[in-house]
């Protein structure tokens, strides 16, 4: 069984249906699929064609309607039907924006719009696709993520793949907005060296989850003190991938080193919440810690201790050995005794 796959300028999304499973690669922005001379991009727009953006922004109340526009780019040399679809968005574990199969029914933002279900485009040519967008009235004020796609789709043997390319849409409906993180699982670990003179470190896993409405950005600190000091780690990643979505979590995996093994490491895990994408005026979030202790006992150390002890009172009793015969010898030679060499 062969897969292809298609490759773009931002990121990758394939569909392999195979024995009805479904592998979900990636998001996309641009595509060529490696089976033809066939390579298309689809951008946001307005109706005269693409305006720049790289996502779409949407701040609607619940009722309300608009007309959106992406751009299908047909790059290649030949006319291409491409099916046209909408659906939910989500993050993958590592933070990249991802959408639900097309055959998959969407349940929030992505059943709020409406798309036709093909373009057929001209060599070169770019067509302009109207996406409308309708708020249920009641819907839950927060983000909704939700995505558009264009795709080819081809079919080799029992095989289905699915060439996906798509923009990102990051519907708000406005309401009362919460900001509120959330952090369980904390969880740490202490490795130790066997070098008595080298710390040792303390992996800590714990995860992070959006517990309110709104988007956020979860900045993470992990803090390990002992007896003689404490010792930090700030999350050194791109903010794409500490992104949460609402009701979404994402476990972390930190290593603090400089961690001497001196008896209870207290541990403390800080996440600081800042808003992804446009702030929202008088909406706070706190950050939020939760702390655990790991014991750590300081083998290396002890075992040094007891080797210094050991030759300490070696030392001495060699030379309280080598001091005696020492004192027999002077005592024997003042008595005039001849000694043996």
């Amino acid at each position: 069984m062969s897969t292809r796959r298609s490759r773009g300028a931002l990121a990758h999304l394939a569909v392999l249906h195979a024995a009805g499973v479904t592998l979900l690669v990636a998001m996309v922005a641009f595509s060529t699929p490696s089976h033809a001379d066939t390579t298309w991009s689809v951008v946001p727009a307005n109706a005269g064609g693409p305006d720049g953006r790289s996502v779409i922004d949407l701040e609607l109340a619940g009722g309300q309607q608009v007309i959106e526009h992406v751009a299908v780019i047909n790059r290649s040399t030949q006319p291409v039907d491409f099916a046209v679809d909408a659906n939910d968005g989500y993050l993958t574990s590592k933070g990249y924006f991802d959408m639900r199969p097309s055959d998959a029914t969407p349940a929030d933002g992505g059943a709020w719009l409406k798309v036709p279900d093909k373009v057929s485009i001209a060599a070169g040519a770019t067509s302009v696709v109207p996406v409308k967008v309708s708020i249920p009235r009641n819907a839950t004020p927060g983000d909704h993520p939700a995505g558009v796609t264009a795709s080819l789709e081809t079919v080799s043997g029992q095989v289905r793949v699915q060439n996906r390319v798509g923009v990102r849409l990051n519907i708000r409906v406005t309401g009362d907005y919460v900001a509120k993180l959330a952090v369980t699982g904390v969880r740490a670990e202490y490795t130790g060296s066997w070098n008595p003179f080298t710390a040792g470190s303390v992996e800590v896993t714990y995860t992070v989850a959006n517990a309110g409405n709104v988007r956020l950005v979860t900045g993470n600190r992990v803090v390990t003190s002992t007896l003689v000091g404490e010792s930090s780690w700030s999350d050194p990643s791109a903010a794409k991938a500490r992104e949460l979505m609402p009701g979404g979590s994402r476990t972390f995996v930190a290593r603090v080193p400089g961690a001497w093994p001196l008896g209870p490491i207290g541990t403390t895990v800080t996440a600081i919440p800042s808003p992804a994408g446009k702030a929202l005026a008088g909406v706070t979030a706190e950050r939020v810690a939760i702390g655990t202790t790991v014991w750590a006992l300081p083998w290396p150390q002890l075992g040094l201790l007891a080797l210094l002890v050991l030759s300490f009172f070696a030392i001495r009793t060699i030379a309280a050995r080598r001091r005696r015969r020492i004192e027999k010898l002077i005592m024997l030679a003042a008595r005039g005794t001849p000694q043996e060499a």
